[in-house]
């Protein structure tokens, strides 16, 4: 079998931006987020004929990581008819009888780590699918086994993709994010690394741990800057170590809810017809109605 993760926060968030003019349901509501992840995951079970699937999603967008770093992410700046959405992607999800992964203290990217783990384990399992392009994810990756898609663009990164795009093997990509910093999670990395010279030295000695403090020991042909960089990384090393604790995912090792043990529970039935049919009619998405490739 081949399972597939989904982003639903990620396609949410994608859907309300996108250009495209406004989905308004019941009462003149916008639902461009929600009409365009049910679009997504509609063609991902038809065209794409999916069989086994989990969505995950920031039923609120604060999580463990604001206790460690008060700047991480949160919803200040997430407009309101946008975070209004959450609960409605949740119960289209839920409609459509797809799995669901609502995320509280965790993330939903927690969530998608935590089941890619779980279930690469099992025999049964031929390949795992993480619907997203979001860097983060790239950690997860194991050689072709689990696979990052950026369904936009129709790319596939597998252990080769990701050390071609990013510059270091999968298990390199927290500590390069903790150089290089991630604006989409609030954490600004180190003064003066960026992505050449990050990649290059993880890639090189693989973890903060294992990178000398002294600059003359480097053996990373071709860098520049690497007396500054030395001693920015000797000077802010609990820093470097603080943003690789944020950006590394958590596991259901680590206390990530996640109830389904056997991979067989993440088999679509197909969407219950009444169900479905009374979400679209409570939310006024008449268009969506027919949109389930297969009812139950």
């Amino acid at each position: 079998m081949q399972i597939h993760l989904v982003d639903a926060t990620y396609e949410l968030f994608r859907a309300h931006f996108s250009p495209r003019p406004a989905v308004r349901g019941r009462d003149g509501v916008v639902l461009s987020g929600v009409s365009g992840l049910v679009e997504q995951l509609c063609l991902l079970l038809r065209d794409q004929g999916a069989t086994h699937i989990g969505c995950a999603t920031d039923r609120v967008i604060r999580s463990f990581r604001n206790e460690l770093y008060a700047d991480y992410k949160t919803d200040a700046g997430v407009p309101a008819e946008l975070l209004a959405q959450f609960p409605i992607a949740e119960d289209a999800i839920d409609a459509l009888g797809l799995v669901l992964w609502p995320m509280v203290e965790y993330e939903a990217d927690d969530a998608i780590a935590a089941a890619a783990d779980r279930f690469a384990a099992d025999p049964r399992v031929e390949r795992i699918v993480i619907c997203t392009p979001d860097k983060d994810m790239a950690q997860c990756v194991r050689d072709d086994r689990v696979v990052l898609w950026d369904r936009r663009r129709n790319l596939v990164y597998d252990d080769a993709g990701v050390r071609a795009k990013w510059g270091v093997p999968p298990e390199g990509v927290p500590d390069r994010l903790a150089l290089v910093g991630d604006t989409a999670d609030g954490f600004p990395g180190l003064p003066g690394w960026g992505d050449k010279s990050a990649s290059a030295v993880i890639s090189r000695y693989g973890h903060l741990e294992s990178i000398p403090p002294c600059a003359a020991d480097w053996d990373v042909p071709g860098l520049r800057g690497a007396v500054l960089l030395a001693a920015t990384l000797r000077e802010q090393f609990g820093d470097a170590l603080l943003y690789r604790d944020l950006a590394t995912l958590r596991t259901a090792d680590d206390g990530v809810p996640l109830p389904q043990e056997d991979a067989e529970e993440l088999r679509w039935p197909g969407a219950d017809r009444e169900h479905w049919t009374s979400f679209c009619a409570e939310w006024g998405l008449p268009k969506l109605a027919d949109r389930p490739p297969r009812w139950r």
